[in-house]
């Protein structure tokens, strides 16, 4: 029987009430993990600063590799470890960096994480944080050639099979943004940003990439929002992003030696049985992607975000559920080949077709025939 394999989403910087703090969606993910045999989601599920949670049958495959995958573009293909390269902007000042260069020293002597020698980029990369008008957040780099160079020079001197990227983020601790944030109410100011620079070296280099912000500590709240919470215990967010990209799985481009003779375990996109997203997020590339696939589509209402874009408004064939709870039950009755209906008290009549084919139906199959 085919592994049940399950993508779980929830896009970054568009304020969800669940997945868009510190990591307070791996609840949501473990127990996703305990329905599927396989687990497919990104960073922003997973991230938690210095708090983390290993699950076995979890892929980390960040977001650019993700609209690949479901697009068919690439496959997955898991690992047992992967060597580390750690990419450090030089904007970040001495003390601060220290911080991060110790944090990686931390998971290769606890953790026994695989890292390579660390490179720092040739200029200060120049973060820029954006709002869109919808409240969504984005941002820019000043300089992604010198990143581009940094990760490149990791892969092809250090033999590094993941890149995990720590730039200098505006500290901005007065902000009423960053005051929402804290208090679980509002967008989380970083995350559209770190969405950029994974995302150009995932492109660029088609290997594993995550980022960590590097910020001075802010001073304690006392009204702090738990879902906020992760981000506050320490001088640096590195240590989830160096634990999930340990075992990030390669990605395997169609088309390309890579591709060719492909192993039993590769992934691609018909494997995809199931996609969990918000249900006001259904515009994304992966989503747009796999609803001309098999998939089933399950979208969350109770996890709001600032986006308004539903599968019905785009006519796409989802399944709209209450809760995450509420998708699990769904979950569990796809995998068995059970239909939901069948589980509702209410169970309509089964009702007959029209007999005979369409007129155009009909001309087809005659002009097929000659």
């Amino acid at each position: 029987m085919k592994p049940y394999t399950v993508m779980l989403i929830v896009p970054t910087g568009i304020g969800a009430a669940i997945g868009g703090y510190a990591g307070d969606a791996l609840p949501v993910a473990r127990a996703i993990a305990q329905v599927a045999d396989r687990l497919i989601t990104h960073p922003n599920v997973m991230n938690g600063a210095q708090l983390y949670w290993s699950m076995p049958n979890a892929l980390y495959v960040e977001g650019y590799g993700l609209d690949q995958l479901a697009a068919g573009q690439w496959g997955l293909r898991p690992v047992h470890q992967n060597r580390v390269g750690l990419v450090l902007d030089q904007g970040i000042e001495p003390e601060l960096r220290l911080r991060h260069l110790q944090a990686a020293d931390a998971a290769r002597a606890t953790l026994g994480l695989e890292l390579t020698d660390y490179i720092v980029t040739d200029e200060p990369l120049g973060v820029a944080l954006r709002t869109a008008a919808s409240g969504a957040t984005w941002g820019t780099i000043q300089s992604p050639d010198s990143l581009l160079r940094a990760a490149e020079k990791l892969v092809k001197a250090a033999k590094a099979e993941a890149i995990a990227v720590v730039a200098r983020f505006p500290d901005d601790c007065g902000s009423e943004a960053l005051t929402q944030y804290r208090q679980g109410q509002g967008v989380d100011p970083l995350a559209g940003a770190e969405a950029v620079i994974s995302h150009l070296v995932v492109r660029h280099l088609q290997v594993p990439c995550a980022h960590a912000p590097a910020l001075l500590p802010l001073p304690l709240e006392p009204d702090l929002s738990p879902r906020s919470a992760a981000e506050e215990l320490g001088h640096t967010f590195l240590p989830c992003v160096l634990v999930g990209l340990s075992r990030a799985p390669q990605f395997v481009v169609s088309g390309t030696e890579s591709s060719n003779g492909g192993r039993s375990t590769d992934i691609w996109a018909d494997q995809v049985d199931a996609l969990v997203i918000p249900a006001s997020a259904c515009g994304g590339s992966a989503v747009l992607s796999l609803s001309q696939t098999q998939t089933k589509i399950i979208a969350v209402r109770d996890n709001a975000t600032r986006l308004n874009v539903r599968g019905d408004r785009l006519n796409l064939p989802v399944l709209e559920v209450e809760s995450y709870l509420e998708a699990l039950g769904v979950l569990v009755a796809h995998r068995a080949g059970i239909s939901v209906s069948a589980l509702s008290p209410q169970l309509e009549q089964i009702q007959q077709l029209p007999a005979g084919l369409t007129q155009s139906v009909i001309h087809r199959v005659c002009t097929e025939i000659t």
